[in-house]
């Protein structure tokens, strides 16, 4: 079964699908180790653990495929990508999906941001015009189909960040014009109250995603509050990165005072089973000269 299936498989279950935010191989394997059925990889995150820079369109496509690959390739359970606005024209658009789908990825979000874009819960957004924005979103579904012609797959999320610029009827028009290019699920970013989220999940048909940010513009609900509202997916973009910042900072204050409180901090024999070593010994052994 492809990524793709296997995310597509996740949402035709009655269920909400919750996902925590991951960055690189290490925080996707502790993720699929903790049992959950699927991640996202945000462009937040990922620009902040690999070039410690904001989320402003400073990290490349190359750097985010590259990121998307490796994080992948280390473990079995679906992964949706950012791909930001798709890092240039339509054309620009379709060679993002595929090589988001040659990464590995189940799923690329694609957005309406003019570029350079930023997070959706920081100031300063602008969206480009809506034939603007629809034309990428139908580039994508049709690298998404191009590739199922050849036995490729993806599915396609449809971001749009107009609530911020133009407002709630203007999202939600932009989000139905999405799904009419045939998009798979679709993300009004930052709705500022619970009515703005409950008329998104009432108007507009489709899996829907909803972004719960630490003291962003959303509100911050539970999956059960997320699921009777109408969402399908529910993302924790940056909740994994904001503990291991708060511990590796609480770990370099104890450092440089000298203490080292062990009882807070994962065992070397644990950092061993989580990376693999078991499995490498294993194969090791198997390969080993008769």
């Amino acid at each position: 079964m492809t990524a793709a299936a296997k995310l597509q498989a996740l949402l035709n279950r009655p269920q909400i699908l919750v996902m925590p935010g991951v960055f690189d191989a290490m925080s996707t394997r502790l993720a699929e180790q903790a049992g959950f059925d699927a991640a996202f990889m945000g462009g937040f995150a990922v620009s902040a653990a690999r070039i410690g820079m904001p989320d402003t369109g400073l990290i490349s496509y190359a750097e985010m495929v590259d990121q998307g690959r490796n994080l992948c390739a280390a473990v079995d359970i679906p992964v949706i990508g950012d791909g930001d606005t798709g890092y240039g024209n339509a054309i620009n658009v379709k060679r993002t999906v595929q090589g988001y789908a040659q990464a590995g990825f189940a799923c690329v979000m694609i957005e309406d941001q003019v570029a350079p874009k930023r997070c959706g819960h920081t100031r300063g957004k602008q969206v480009v015009p809506l034939a603007e924005a629809r034309q990428r979103i139908k580039s994508a579904c049709d690298a998404r189909d191009e590739l199922r012609r050849h036995g490729g797959d993806i599915l396609i999320m449809a971001r749009t960040d107009a609530n911020a610029t133009d407002g709630m009827d203007e999202a939600v028009k932009r989000c139905n014009a999405f799904v009419d290019a045939g998009v798979d699920i679709t993300f009004l970013e930052a709705p500022k109250d619970q009515t703005e989220m409950r008329r998104y999940g009432n108007d507009v048909p489709g899996p829907k995603m909803a972004n719960m940010v630490e003291q962003g513009a959303t509100p911050f609900l539970t999956p059960d509050e997320l699921q009777d509202i109408g969402y399908k997916l529910a993302i924790w973009p940056v909740s994994m990165m904001l503990s291991a910042i708060k511990a590796m900072q609480e770990t370099l204050a104890g450092m440089k005072e000298g203490r080292h409180d062990l009882s807070k901090r994962t065992t070397f024999m644990e950092l061993q089973t989580i990376v693999g070593f078991p499995e490498y010994y294993a194969a090791e052994k198997a390969y080993a000269a008769e």
